[in-house]
């Protein structure tokens, strides 16, 4: 695979160690559409090179990254806080959001960790048509959206 982007993350075990997520050169397959490798090493099960296909070289490279980005955010790893994204400014680490849309009835949900626990919101705010989900230490868990399809921005209506 011949590497176009790359990411290293730490591991925080002991030893630490560290979560590589590489995205290969897209490339056309006989059939006409495009494919882009992936791979993820230092993740369980993840060891070995992939690839995603979609219909135009942009969007194979749209669905790797979103792939990369959904596996390393839904790792075990992950969700026990043992990712580090080391390389942002400040130590800042980018926040994960999953965003859940109903176009049907015009409405998104957006939270702020992979899975909530049931009687986690313990206090809901109204502001406009916006609902926020707050937890017992005052941390935002997630809200909700109306009127989703003109409020989100493009990459967000998924």
């Amino acid at each position: 695979m011949y590497e176009i982007a790359r990411r290293t993350l730490t591991l925080r075990t002991e030893p630490p160690g560290e979560v590589v997520a590489a995205v290969g050169m897209p490339y056309e397959e006989a059939s006409g559409e495009w494919s882009c490798p992936y791979r993820i090493d230092g993740l369980a099960g993840w060891e070995h090179e992939r690839k995603v296909t979609g219909e135009d070289s942009l969007r194979a490279v749209e669905l790797a990254l979103t792939t990369v980005r959904a596996a390393l955010a839904g790792s075990h790893e992950a969700k026990e806080g043992l990712l580090a994204w080391d390389d942002e400014p400040g130590g800042r680490r980018p926040l994960t959001v999953y965003v859940d849309v109903d176009t049907g009835h015009d409405i998104a949900y957006i939270a702020m960790k992979h899975e909530m626990v049931p009687d986690e919101v313990v206090r809901q705010v109204v502001a406009e048509d916006v609902v926020l989900d707050y937890g017992d230490s005052g941390e935002l868990l997630g809200l909700e959206v109306t009127r989703a399809g003109a409020r989100l921005p493009p990459e967000l209506r998924i």
